[in-house]
């Protein structure tokens, strides 16, 4: 008897972990154990699961290790990778929207611009497209490596420089050891960095100000060349893809039920930012209609009260853990 076909998945640990995790369970395959190991259980038999970092996903999905993965588009330029792209999905770790890759540096700096740092020090995790974009500009500069949290590096120049300036030596080692150690003397001579923002908040709480955007990225669903060409792979692939869109559809939006009268249907219908059309059914008490919609969370709020005002009543709203268009 052969063994039953599994695909193999791979899922981001870092900082899309969370919002995967919980994509993942309204889309309505539960992953077990994830917090503890890299290789959690699912309740989907078919399906087996790797955690592994967005940075090396593409890599791994290319070489056949996994048959998919989600992962970022900015990590996928980065290595290069010859992989199929299934969909994107357009979520991060906080929100439903796409990231951007910034050129920043800090507020006081003279840059004005990309070509003012030519000749600088570039620091990123994203050195192979921070490469390119300068080279597609003309402008030589010296591109470093660095591992996450870059956008506090030049802050952490500033406050060595500060410290070193300061009057008296015992000052500088009693106040500034904990600045003063290697990863602080590697940054010391960065002029810019290349860093990844959803919000813009950690670069403004790290007194950084952006030059220009480097690259604008979002999630995607990749497989494997080989995997997606396995009719049984790829209607699995397909499937999930389309559930966990549904999931993502679903995170912004709420379904609203109500009764009203029916004299005031037209009026009602006329507040209503529908996805079609809102369903309505008869209720036994005559001259009275049930309506259910589904409409966006932030509209909601401004709604209920002037559906109250206007004559419904029995509105509930409910979370949705799927949307399929």
């Amino acid at each position: 008897m052969s063994e039953p076909q599994k695909l193999r998945l791979g899922l981001p640990k870092g900082s899309l972990e969370k919002a995967t995790l919980d994509l993942m369970a309204r889309a309505g395959f539960e992953v077990l154990g994830a917090e503890r190991s890299y290789l959690p259980r699912t309740d989907d038999p078919e399906i087996e699961v790797a955690m592994l970092r967005a940075q090396e996903m593409s890599r791994y999905v290319e070489l056949g290790a996994l048959d998919a993965g989600l992962t970022g588009q900015d990590w996928i330029a980065e290595n290069g990778s010859d992989i199929h792209v299934v969909t994107d999905l357009v979520y991060a770790k906080a929100s439903m929207a796409r990231v951007r890759w910034v050129l920043a540096v800090p507020e006081e700096s003279p840059v004005q611009s990309v070509k003012d740092l030519k000749g600088g020090r570039i620091a990123t995790e994203l050195v192979t497209v921070t490469e390119r974009f300068f080279k597609d500009r003309g402008v030589k500069v010296q591109v470093e490596f660095s591992w996450g949290a870059t956008e506090i590096k030049p802050a952490l120049e500033r406050a060595m420089g500060e410290l070193l300036s300061a009057s008296g030596a015992s000052a500088a080692a009693g106040a500034g050891d904990e600045l003063l150690d290697a990863e602080a003397i590697k940054v010391r001579g960065i002029d810019a960095i290349v860093d990844v923002t959803e919000t813009g908040s950690s670069l403004r709480a790290n007194r950084l100000r952006v030059v220009e955007t480097v690259m604008t990225s979002n999630t995607q669903f990749i497989a494997n060349k080989s995997a997606w060409k396995n009719p049984w792979k790829r209607a699995k692939i397909e499937n999930l893809a389309m559930l966990i869109q549904g999931a993502i559809n679903a995170k912004e939006m709420v379904g609203l039920k109500m009764n009203l009268p029916a004299k005031i249907e037209a009026q009602v219908r006329a507040m209503l930012p529908a996805e079609r059309s809102p369903t309505v059914t008869h209720l036994a008490e005559e001259g009275w209609l049930a309506m259910e919609v589904i409409l966006p969370t932030a509209k909601e709020r401004e709604l209920v009260p002037q559906l109250k005002r206007a004559g419904a009543t029995g509105i509930i709203v409910y979370p949705l853990n799927k949307v399929i268009h």
